[in-house]
């Protein structure tokens, strides 16, 4: 049994009920105004879809211009003709995407953005299951929506999350670090490690969720790793 899984069954009822605490009194902030599909820029064509969840959707930011998706299109669009659409959802979580991309429309991308894993650490599913989850969904983009590249951003560090009390902060801390390596490991992927400082003034005013200046530094890194390699 890891570490983490044995704090939790030692710590269950602190636990709980700091999580209780924390959803409680945690500030709700809406998912940012804006497009979530579109054209942008002239050069070699791309098309570019990105899923994810409520850091993919732009949470914490006050537009998708100021969020992943505009970071990133716009970093793309210096040099390219980007044809993208946002597919992401506050609380998603690799289970529940599976059944959002059942209801997009099939269409042809060469580049498949992934932002999914805090709500997999918090929704306390086993590593296995996870590993298994995210097959099924590559297997999906690869198929129904012809992506060339998987580009797969990590798991956010939650043992930096300044909104989350100890010990709640440094179990999910080592499940999201556990998840990360696994994830790293799948084959036929791209994968970025979620690399971005977690100073107070890159964090949201939840204290949970990435702010407009980590948004532009996550956005930049995936493009020049989509145009780099």
């Amino acid at each position: 049994m890891t570490r983490d899984n044995a704090a939790k069954l030692l710590l269950a009822p602190i636990l709980i009920a700091q999580a209780l605490r924390v959803r409680k009194s945690a500030q709700i902030l809406p998912e940012p105004p804006g497009a979530r599909q579109g054209m942008s820029g002239q050069g070699a064509p791309l098309r570019l879809l990105i899923v994810g969840d409520s850091s993919g959707a732009g949470v914490g930011a006050d537009h998708q211009s100021e969020a992943l998706s505009g970071r990133l299109v716009d970093a793309l669009a210096r040099d390219h003709h980007v044809t993208w659409r946002l597919e992401a959802k506050t609380g998603a979580t690799t289970a529940t995407t599976l059944d959002t991309i059942a209801t997009v429309p099939r269409a042809a991308y060469d580049v498949a953005v992934v932002a999914l894993g805090v709500n997999d650490v918090t929704s306390m599913v086993t590593g296995r299951r996870l590993l298994a989850q995210r097959d099924r969904l590559y297997r999906i983009l690869r198929k129904d929506f012809g992506a060339r590249r998987i580009i797969v951003s990590g798991v956010p560090p939650l043992k930096h999350f300044p909104l989350l009390p100890q010990p709640l902060r440094w179990v999910l801390g080592r499940t999201a670090d556990r998840f990360d390596a696994a994830l790293a490991a799948q084959g036929g992927i791209e994968y970025l490690r979620f690399d971005i400082p977690f100073d107070a003034d890159m964090m949201a005013r939840d204290g949970f969720h990435p702010g407009a200046a980590a948004y532009r530094i996550w956005g930049q890194t995936l493009a020049d790793h989509i145009t780099q390699t």
